[in-house]
């Protein structure tokens, strides 16, 4: 049943992801319509709120990647507009965003995740760190792989500190872990299946993501049943752990002892037709408007 409320569909904002939240943007008002929805595309900004009430919003969509649309910010708005929308709560997005958070969650829960040291620019003059390179250097609060460089010797760090620390005061510097990117999609509490990425970069970096022919997409992943199965259930605990709602996609490494070790788990996932999650909502059998319906729904029953 189409829903009376009028649906507002946030994009762009003023994050490093404004490009890619557009284009996100752009492809769930284009599903809804479909779906005969009364839908709004706004392009997010400082006075959002404003716009929301001139428009007479009634549900918002969220496709914001990164800033202040990810990180529980604009939820706390909404919360306080009395406005339902989708995705996670203020709490599940701040803990998924700020990496350092959310590590120290999965921990609490026994998630296996990469051996790491948190750093600011204050402390990083002689690091020394209890692991062997490579390293994996990443800004703790931001996405899409964006500031995310792999180290592999003393002369290469330089370079990615700095990188890293053009997108905030602090940073993570982690174990590399050799093995499948894997990426698991949850709906609401279901998993709907996964997907493996091999890129010809090094790894899956902002570049591979959206460049086309640089990464292959493997549906379901190649790996065996009994991984596979680990990395589902892995994906769906870090998913609960953070006491996420709505859509989610967890980004898992299955290292070469077929352990899922735990990246992230992304919040607002990118929701173009060719992004990772509505590729493992078709293995569900959801198609992409399927999709887009269903995590509207899972908002206005929330």
């Amino acid at each position: 049943m189409v829903t009376e409320k009028k649906v507002g569909v946030l994009a762009g904002g003023t994050s490093a992801e404004r490009e890619v939240s557009l284009r996100s943007g752009a492809a769930v008002h284009r599903a809804l319509a479909a779906r005969g929805y009364n839908a709004v595309l706004i392009d997010q900004d400082h006075a959002v709120a404003a716009t929301l009430a001139e428009q007479k919003i009634g549900v918002v969509f969220i496709a914001l990647h990164g800033g202040h649309g990810e990180n529980g910010a604009l939820q706390g708005l909404l919360e306080v507009m009395g406005l339902p929308y989708t995705g996670s709560g203020i709490l599940a997005s701040a803990l998924a965003m700020d990496k350092e958070m959310s590590k120290l969650v999965f921990q609490e829960y026994a998630l296996p995740i990469a051996p790491y040291r948190l750093f600011t620019k204050n402390d990083c003059s002689g690091i020394t760190l209890p692991f062997a390179y490579p390293w994996v250097v990443k800004p703790v609060a931001e996405g899409s792989s964006i500031g995310v460089s792999i180290v592999r010797s003393d002369a290469d760090l330089p370079a990615a500190l700095e990188d890293a620390f053009r997108y905030g005061g602090k940073i993570i510097i982690e174990q590399y872990i050799a093995g499948k990117e894997v990426q698991i999609g949850i709906l609401g509490d279901r998993v709907l299946g996964g997907v493996e990425v091999r890129s010809s970069k090094e790894f899956y970096d902002y570049e591979a993501k959206y460049t086309a022919g640089m990464t292959q997409y493997i549906l379901p992943p190649e790996v065996d049943a009994a991984a596979y199965a680990a990395a589902q259930e892995v994906g769906l605990r870090a998913h609960q752990a953070l006491g996420c709602n709505g859509a989610t996609r967890v980004d898992l490494i299955l290292a070469e002892d077929r352990t899922p070790y735990v990246l992230e788990v992304n919040t607002v996932p990118g929701m173009t037709e060719t992004s990772l999650l509505p590729k493992i909502a078709g293995l569900s059998g959801l198609s992409f408007e399927d999709l887009v319906e269903e995590m509207l729904r899972l908002a206005v029953r929330g």
